[in-house]
């Protein structure tokens, strides 16, 4: 793992609340009268949904958790739902697979080569394929197997291990198992899901095949929050590649593997970067 310097005076504060006028003079009053300077400022107000974002990165001379106890009165005046953190702090963060290692190969290799702010501390996948990996990044691995009999028993158990370990994100990195709608939601905005962007044309087994039986010109991936809704949950990046008829079975997949290791990588940095709000079913992510 790549050390990584934390500045515990350089925070990142976001927001989400009604829109009225107002917001940033009081959010930006707050930080000046603590000794509080302005790095990175981004908001948006959704005349959709009626509600403003804010996202503010700061240098402030007063102590997080006396910032913390200052900024309530405000966030309750504005009926704000908030968070403040360490800027660049590592989310503890577990991922799930069953036998395909891209995802999890790229998310350890960037965790230690490009300084992607997630700490791995736990690998649990329904078969046992991952375990040399995980056992070559030195991230503990755990078996859980899965089968119709064993489902509830399998989610009490990753529930155990996100409550031990502590554990902020679960990322699925092409875990071949949907997770319960019980699961989902004790979970709710915590689980990042990555899947090829054939759904729903071509689904159930060799996807690639079919869609190259079909000729498709584009092939993607999406990353998004899980919910009950099976793949439909708000999605939070894409990607895409073209393709021509030149291009074989084999070539599909490579490139779709490359798909998903990106968007799923942008996903996972944003989210720990608390870069992205929920907007109902959207969200809004501030790059």
């Amino acid at each position: 793992m790549s050390s990584v310097s934390l500045d515990p005076t350089h925070l990142v504060l976001t927001l989400s609340c009604p829109d009225r006028p107002g917001i940033v003079h009081a959010v930006a009053g707050l930080l000046a009268e603590h000794g509080g300077n302005i790095t990175e400022s981004q908001q948006f107000g959704d005349p959709l949904s009626g509600l403003f974002f804010m996202r503010v990165q700061v240098t402030a001379a007063t102590p997080r958790a006396e910032l913390e106890a200052s900024f309530a009165p405000v966030a309750r005046q504005f009926e704000m739902e908030w968070s403040l953190d360490v800027v660049g702090r590592p989310v503890r963060t577990l991922v799930m697979g069953s036998t395909a290692a891209h995802c999890l190969n790229d998310l350890a290799f960037r965790q230690r080569s490009e300084n992607l702010p997630i700490e791995l501390v736990a690998v649990v996948s329904n078969h046992t394929a991952l375990r040399p990996l995980a056992e070559f990044y030195d991230i503990p691995f755990h078996h859980v197997p899965v089968t119709s009999a064993t489902k509830a028993q399998a989610e009490a158990r990753l529930l155990e291990l996100v409550e031990e370990l502590d554990v902020e994100l679960v990322v699925l990195a092409r875990y071949m198992q949907i997770l319960s709608d019980d699961l989902c939601r004790t979970l709710a905005g915590r689980v990042i899901n990555i899947h090829h962007s054939f759904l729903p044309s071509f689904k159930g087994a060799r996807p690639y095949a079919q869609a190259h039986e079909r000729g498709v010109k584009l092939i993607g991936a999406t990353a998004h929050y899980v919910t009950g809704d099976l793949d439909e949950g708000p999605i939070i990046e894409q990607d895409v590649e073209r393709v021509d008829h030149s291009r074989h079975v084999e070539d599909l997949v490579a490139l779709g593997q490359d798909v998903e290791r990106r968007a799923l990588a942008r996903a996972v940095r944003w989210h720990a970067e608390h870069r992205v709000l929920l907007d109902g079913h959207r969200t809004i992510v501030f790059r």
